[in-house]
């Protein structure tokens, strides 16, 4: 799958936003990618993530499992790991801290892949990355359907992605002037009370 077969899922689906947004990161832009709106559509998820795990099969071989960041990285990483016929885990947190719950393990020799949704800064897959370091296994590389970071967020292990933008993201204090008259909009899960 393309950059613009890519790019065209997401614009079918309605996911490419345009506007203010303040991301989960808390940083500013005027891209949001909503990507629910791939999630809500089985076959379009199921297409996208097949890619992502031929992808991810080519550069890093065999998976055992993935493990992805709790909430937007489970249906990614749910369907990714069907593809690859692995298992799949999530984290979550826990006094803010990512963590496998509910009675998950990582066997020990178990090949892992860390799957995301979209990466700005990265740093839920480095939290992701440190929580599957707790655990026996060896994590190969991570994947994530869309890099919005410019390739730019180091995360520390080798990433594969379906599509790598370069989307603006700015600091609360530091916004443009098409952006600093605009009212923002927080569409992200991160800081929602439970």
């Amino acid at each position: 799958m393309t950059e613009d077969e890519v790019l065209a899922e997401f614009r079918a689906a309605g996911a490419l936003l345009e506007g203010h947004f303040v991301l989960s990161s808390g940083l500013h832009s005027p891209v949001f990618l909503q990507k629910m709106f791939i999630f809500m559509d089985p076959v379009r998820t199921e297409r996208l993530c097949r890619a992502l795990a031929e992808k991810a099969r080519a550069r890093f071989g065999p998976i055992d499992m993935v493990v992805s960041p709790a909430v937007g990285g489970i249906v990614p990483g749910y369907e990714t790991a069907r593809a690859l016929g692995a298992k799949a885990v999530f984290v979550e947190r826990e006094g803010g801290t990512f963590q496998l719950r509910r009675g998950f393990e990582i066997p020990e020799g178990a090949r892992v892949l860390m799957v995301e949704d979209i990466i700005t800064t990265g740093l839920s897959s480095r939290e992701c990355l440190e929580a599957i370091a707790r655990h026996p296994g060896e994590v190969v590389g991570a994947a994530c359907l869309i890099d919005r970071s410019g390739g730019r967020a180091d995360i520390g292990k080798p990433l594969v992605t379906l599509a790598t933008l370069d989307i603006p993201a700015y600091k609360a204090d530091e916004l443009p002037p098409s952006l600093a008259g605009t009212p923002a909009v927080k569409p992200g899960s991160r800081g929602l009370k439970v």
